[in-house]
């Protein structure tokens, strides 16, 4: 029988992550979670139907945690600058980064789903949604450089924030926000 208390639920999920980012997807067991979330013996398996179900909501999970503010999406919908835009991106590498057990789960769960069909098709789906947004707000921005500014931006930010994340010693926090100013600068054309 497959538990539905949302919080519960929420609090099971929260718990894998943290599993995920300490102990990787081969430590991410049921009873691991159990352990981790401070409930009962069993209780995983009754939210999740397998392994793999818990893994997708870990994904969906992730992807709820991260969404922004209101008032932050409001902005993003508004006229940009290159001032406005640099400051949108550093708003999202330190938010991503402040979730630093977050994003290590998801570089777990994006391992798995080259193993796991479900999974992949989800974590593709969502990225996928999140440029195509992305795309469409910064079109509607009044800024030149089309889509493949955001793309650049997205590849350029993600692997920042990486190093950040996993590597803290070659870029600090100084070093970190320059380059997010530097990356807007190039990917973003001046106006002409």
């Amino acid at each position: 029988m497959v538990r539905t208390n949302p919080e519960r639920r929420q609090a099971l999920l929260d718990a894998s992550i943290e599993v995920l980012a300490r102990e990787g997807a081969r430590g991410l067991t049921f009873r691991a979670v159990d352990k981790e979330a401070a409930v009962p013996a069993g209780t995983a398996s009754n939210y999740f139907s397998n392994r793999d179900d818990l893994l997708v909501q870990v994904g969906h999970r992730y992807y709820e945690r991260l969404v922004p503010s209101d008032e932050r999406m409001e902005q993003s919908r508004q006229a940009q600058t290159r001032e406005s835009m640099t400051e949108l991106m550093t708003e999202v590498v330190e938010r991503v980064s402040g979730f630093r057990t977050g994003y290590l789960a998801i570089l777990e769960l994006r391992l798995e789903a080259t193993r796991r069909p479900e999974l992949q098709a989800l974590l593709t789906d969502r990225v996928r949604a999140d440029l195509d947004f992305n795309i469409s707000n910064y079109r509607e921005s009044g800024l030149p450089g089309g889509e493949d500014a955001v793309v650049l931006l997205y590849l350029t930010l993600n692997w920042l924030i990486l190093d950040r994340l996993t590597l803290p010693g070659i870029f600090d926090e100084k070093r970190a926000a320059d380059l997010v100013r530097t990356a807007v600068d190039r990917a973003i054309p001046a106006d002409s």
